[in-house]
């Protein structure tokens, strides 16, 4: 079905990836990122809500990013999650479209590093194709910063 949930599933063409090294436990890094209402204290201009389920696998987890009078919609479907390791997701709303996931990694001395990757479909087609290039490195910016922020907040006890 094209433009379904099962194309959506698939990876695009525009692939993110951020890494950040937190000081403290897996279980409570997974735990702080499993906290979906939490991430709108660590992504900017967004609110984040389960509004379908539990938060865990099957959930349907909707983030909306508004500055100004603009905003995003995204819907994501939570379709596996692995505890402390790995979350794995699909948005799978009109514009944002993709899987997604987040994978924690314990290390030594009670770290653990966060590697978040994404790959959504470009929209607008050749043109957004030719644009990715240029819209890059602001979304690796943008995903490396939130998840600095993320690290912060858990190291500081105020995540989850």
């Amino acid at each position: 079905m094209s433009g379904g949930f099962d194309d959506a599933a698939s990876p695009g063409t525009g692939e993110v990836t951020a890494t950040v090294i937190v000081n403290a436990p897996a279980a409570k890094v997974f735990a702080a990122f499993l906290n979906w209402e939490g991430q709108s204290q660590w992504i900017p201009f967004t609110r984040v809500r389960v509004v379908e389920g539990d938060g865990g696998e099957g959930s349907l987890v909707e983030a909306i990013t508004a500055i100004g009078p603009a905003s995003l919609r995204d819907e994501l479907r939570v379709v596996k999650v692995n505890p402390p390791y790995e979350v794995r997701v699909v948005h799978c709303g009109k514009v944002l479209r993709g899987p997604g996931s987040v994978r924690c990694t314990a290390m030594s001395g009670d770290r653990t590093q966060v590697v978040l990757h994404e790959w959504f479909h470009l929209p607008a087609g050749a043109a957004g194709k030719v644009a990715w290039p240029v819209l890059w490195p602001g979304s690796k910016l943008g995903f490396t910063g939130a998840l600095k922020k993320f690290g912060r907040l858990v190291e500081q006890g105020r995540l989850p």
